[in-house]
């Protein structure tokens, strides 16, 4: 006599959870892809992005009931939605990072060195064309001091070397760390100040970010003011904090090596 085996259905939730969890990760890459060699606008890149990861969110919800049905109802799936779930959180594992910088950091886009004569913005026209017709707009003070709260390592690089070769080593500075450099004007003139300006991009979407530095003589030797403002969003989530403390690092070194 034969002995039926039923076997348990599978859970369609976990078969869909992988399938999903693919579809969007190749929408979230090619939005991507799109932004960063600016292919598309950002707007319709930011809105596919987003779908990406919509669909990445709901691949994990259907990893998860499909968590539930197997519980429940002994249905089959198991390695299914494991998989569906991985890859879901794969791909929200860097948004999901950045969610929690920006809860952690206060909402700014300008970040100086010196906040009570923060560097100005060239109105130039070589300066305003790069950045597209764009100046900075000069942040009120209450948002600087919140910024001397936040980044209070954030402060201006003396150097024991004359402005012009501060000057040097500013402009050396920016070229190794990859900065478009779009404008330069040598210490000198009345005031004797010597300026760079420059453009820097972010690391996966290549938005780009602006930024002015400001050189002048001290008696003895030189300082450097820079200031670093974003050109899109209403939160920087610490990245022009960041960007001034490694190119005056990048620069102190630079200074150190000629001694």
């Amino acid at each position: 006599m034969r002995r039926l085996i039923i076997e348990e259905p599978v859970s369609r939730a976990a078969i869909w959870a992988p399938r999903v969890a693919w579809f969007a990760l190749a929408v979230t890459l090619m939005a991507v892809g799109l932004i960063r060699f600016q292919f598309v606008e950002l707007t319709p890149g930011a809105v596919a992005l987003a779908a990406g990861l919509f669909l990445a969110l709901e691949a994990a919800g259907l990893a998860l009931l499909a968590f539930v049905r197997i519980w429940r109802e002994g249905r089959r799936g198991l390695g299914m939605a494991i998989r569906g779930l991985v890859l879901a959180l794969l791909i929200l594992g860097y948004p999901a990072w950045f969610a929690v910088r920006a809860l952690t950091r206060p909402p700014l886009t300008d970040v100086s060195t010196d906040i009570d004569d923060p560097p100005a913005f060239s109105r130039s026209r070589a300066a305003l064309e790069a950045r597209g017709g764009r100046l900075p707009p000069d942040p009120p003070r209450a948002t600087r001091l919140a910024q001397r709260a936040a980044y209070p390592q954030v402060a201006p690089l003396t150097l024991d070397v004359s402005r012009e070769e501060a000057f040097e080593l500013a402009r050396k500075a920016a070229a190794n760390r990859g900065w478009q450099v779009i404008e330069t004007v040598p210490p000198g003139g009345r005031v004797g100040l010597g300026r760079l300006e420059a453009i820097d991009r972010t690391f996966l979407l290549r938005l780009p970010d602006d930024i002015t530095v400001r050189i002048r003589g001290r008696a003895d030797g030189s300082r450097i003011d820079v200031r670093s403002a974003s050109r899109l969003g209403t939160h920087d989530l610490g990245q022009n904090a960041r960007r001034i403390r490694a190119y005056l690092e990048e620069v102190s070194n630079l200074a150190l090596a000629l001694k």
